[in-house]
């Protein structure tokens, strides 16, 4: 899979979200296997280009390219000044948000909310595409209802404006994440685009990415909340497309060992404070399959020092909880 000059090792992506895909966690996908990584979104205001929370997710160092920002906002002018202040920040894709459901960006008609505009949507476009010299890149949902699927639409007018390729979230912005992903839009619209498309939504399991990509016909996929203690989805899908079985779960060493990388690099990127308090939501997620020990599983995530989380961390892979599927 290509978007502008940069040739993906596989077309298996880890989706923007907000407090989630930042350096720490973008990295140790990228070790496990994900194929391009998009950090968090970043507002289109200039008046919060200096805040804490967004000088963290506008560090780079050290991320392998190409290095992918995703923009948000509902004004062409300033998203296109937003382009070129994060291209010269080091950013080597610009994507654009038109898929956030949340009420704070929708509430100031940005995010998916856009996608009842086409109209603007096409300003939108067109004022950053022409602002940058680097690959454009889009994330939409099916449409802003159920009763107003207008995706196919959309990405028409994406490509038509210059987009190097796209991603469809299976959802309209009214579902924001409840019930099932819906898929059949996604088709459509991939067989109505010749620029690079990634399906996402509700994709957990080898299994079920193997099945989205042969419906839709989409050129990739992109993994959101099934990534969320679970990097290793990314190898486990490559592996499954490329040799029709499944990969072994990780062993519990070798999860002991993601989870002690991945909390050292949260409290090396954000400080210690920061850090255990990002890492506690991580923890959660990486132990939730686990059947017991359940209370130092609360211990792990009340702690207030690094020092103590990573002791209590220590201690509960020695005791070698059982882990079940």
């Amino acid at each position: 899979m290509q978007i502008g000059p940069y040739i993906l090792p596989n077309p298996i992506a880890l989706a923007p979200m907000a407090g989630v895909s930042d350096l720490p966690f973008r990295k140790i996908c990228r070790e496990l296997g994900a194929g391009y990584t998009v950090a968090e979104m970043v507002s289109a205001n200039p008046r919060l280009r200096n805040s804490r929370k967004t000088l963290w997710r506008s560090n780079f160092e050290s991320e392998p390219a190409p290095i992918a920002v995703q923009i948000v906002g509902s004004d062409p002018g300033l998203l296109a000044s937003a382009a070129r202040y994060n291209v010269g920040l080091g950013a080597q894709i610009i994507d654009i948000n038109m898929g956030c459901p949340v009420k704070k960006v929708c509430n100031k008609l940005a995010g998916s909310a856009l996608l009842s505009d086409p109209a603007l949507v096409k300003r939108i476009l067109e004022a950053v595409v022409a602002a940058v010299d680097v690959p454009v890149t889009l994330k939409i949902r099916t449409g802003p209802d159920p009763a107003n699927r207008n995706g196919v639409d959309i990405a028409k007018l994406a490509e038509q404006c210059g987009i190097s390729a796209l991603t469809v979230h299976g959802r309209t912005r009214k579902d924001r994440f409840r019930g099932d992903a819906e898929y059949q839009t996604i088709r459509n619209i991939c067989r109505h685009l010749s620029i690079p498309v990634f399906a996402n939504g509700d994709i957990t399991t080898p299994g079920q990415a193997c099945r989205v990509l042969d419906y839709t016909g989409a050129d990739g996929l992109m993994i959101g909340r099934g990534a969320q203690g679970n990097p290793w989805i990314f190898r486990q899908i490559t592996h499954y497309l490329q040799a029709g079985k499944a990969l072994s779960p990780p062993t519990l060493k070798e999860t002991h060992t993601v989870m002690r990388e991945h909390l050292q690099q949260l409290y090396r990127f954000y400080g210690e404070t920061a850090g255990v308090r990002i890492a506690r939501k991580h923890i959660g997620w990486y132990l939730q399959t686990c059947s017991r020990s359940k209370p130092r599983i609360y211990d792990l995530m009340r702690v207030p020092t690094a020092k103590a989380q990573h002791e209590l961390l220590e201690q509960y892979f020695l005791n070698r909880p059982k882990l079940v599927a």
